[in-house]
């Protein structure tokens, strides 16, 4: 589905907040829900009580995303909070992120199925190293679409100069990343000025505001656009009277599309058949699009198992051992090269060792650090590793589904880091 289309139904945006500590990112997510009458009564209800406990004069909007009491007491965001409204034009889910260095882990996690980062700067400080951090990290994760709302403009007389100033800095910094497209806005998240409403204090700002540019921005689609890729997750065997020799690989599309008569191939055999069928409770498909969960049956009968990989046509993927990618590393145990680790890549695990840490990111200054190897929770890191079998992948920036792994110990069964391959 192509966000901002005119379809019978609404598209749906998924995006994601960020920013340093107490730039409102919590409140501004309350604002749009309050001011876009997205909130419940009995919502509403315990919001005024909440306040009212924790000593506000006025209804603090932070509220509604910080539900954590670690949270609430010390006024800041600490895991990741899943927010779902809709207006008549969009469906969106928000993804609240944390702006502290070490909630990058939860950062990341929360951005990783964004189209769309909306960050935060305060007026009064302007663009700081965090705001490094979360403009990398965006691009890390491939998000091409980006808002910067420069908040708390009240604090600063709402000043067109002061909001030039951020924006031009915010301009260059931008020039480094891979970006479609950019926006800057002046906004005030606690007194709503341009957030839901147009500004009656910045009639010098003749952009939208922040709910219309997220309700009409057309988000082109690049992971997971063109190639088929299905991996198989079970492989269905009624055994019953009705469908006594059905043989159905389920599994959810992850690129690309299928329909019935197709040649594939399928990985890691490399062998080719036909699909006969596509099935979706009890329905037969003529086509298999991106995110349909369905059974796919062969003309051939091959041993095929959990963690296989349909693809079709002339693109097909990458095959290797040795494999580079960046890792946000999620453990307080650091990162050992040598030591044997599970990757999990779509619905295939296998064994691997890291050979190598190549670099480490300092993302508050977007450079790479070589001379300090050690990773430990909350860094980013490019490393190579080395699977006891070949994996059939893409890069993250074609397909965040093939081009992602999640890297598990072996003993604890804990997930320590999250990679995309390069």
């Amino acid at each position: 589905m192509e966000n901002g289309s005119k379809n019978e139904f609404k598209s749906l945006l998924r995006f994601t907040t960020a920013g340093s500590v107490d730039d409102g990112k919590s409140t501004l997510i309350g604002r749009l829900l309050y001011d876009s009458k997205s909130i419940f009564e009995d919502q509403m209800d315990h919001l005024v009580q909440s306040s009212k406990r924790l000593g506000k004069d006025n209804i603090d909007l932070s509220l509604i995303t910080d539900g954590l009491r670690d949270e609430r007491e010390q006024g800041i965001t600490i895991d990741v909070a899943y927010r779902y409204f809709a207006t008549p034009e969009r469906k969106f889910i928000i993804a609240d992120t944390p702006g502290h260095i070490q909630y990058t882990r939860n950062m990341v996690t929360g951005a990783s199925t964004a189209d769309l980062a909306v960050i935060l700067i305060d007026a009064r400080k302007g663009v700081l190293e965090q705001t490094l951090r979360h403009s990398y990290i965006a691009a890390l994760l491939d998000i091409r679409y980006l808002v910067f709302c420069i908040n708390k403009m009240d604090m600063v007389d709402y000043s067109e100069t002061i909001f030039n100033d951020i924006r031009d800095k915010l301009v260059q910094l931008c020039s480094k990343f891979h970006t479609e497209e950019v926006h800057f806005l002046p906004i005030s998240a606690k007194y709503g000025d341009n957030v839901v409403e147009p500004s009656v204090n910045m009639n010098w700002y003749k952009g939208s505001t922040l709910l219309k540019l997220l309700e009409t921005i057309q988000i082109k689609k690049f992971k997971n656009s063109s190639e088929a890729r299905f991996p198989v997750q079970t492989v269905i065997r009624p055994l019953s009277s009705e469908y006594h020799d059905y043989r159905g690989y389920a599994g959810r599309v992850a690129g690309g599309s299928f329909r019935p008569g197709d040649e594939i191939t399928i990985f890691p055999s490399g062998l080719k058949s036909v699909i006969t069928s596509i099935d979706m409770m009890g329905k037969k498909l003529s086509e298999a699009v991106i995110g349909d969960s369905v059974s796919i049956t062969l003309a051939d009968q091959l041993d095929i198992g959990r963690g296989y990989l349909f693809a079709k046509g002339k693109e097909l993927p990458r095959q290797a051992q040795d494999i580079e990618m960046m890792v946000c590393w999620f453990n307080e145990k650091p990162l050992r090269t040598g030591t044997r680790y599970l990757v999990r890549h779509y619905s295939n695990e296998v064994s691997c060792i890291i050979k190598s840490v190549n670099y480490k990111m300092n993302i508050n200054r977007l450079e790479k650090e070589t001379s300090d190897l050690s990773v430990g929770v909350n860094d980013i890191a490019n490393i190579t590793i080395k699977s006891v079998k070949p994996l059939y992948f893409d890069s993250y920036k074609n397909n965040n589904i093939t081009g992602s792994v999640v890297i598990i110990e072996e003993g604890s069964n804990d997930t320590i880091a999250a990679g995309m391959i390069e």
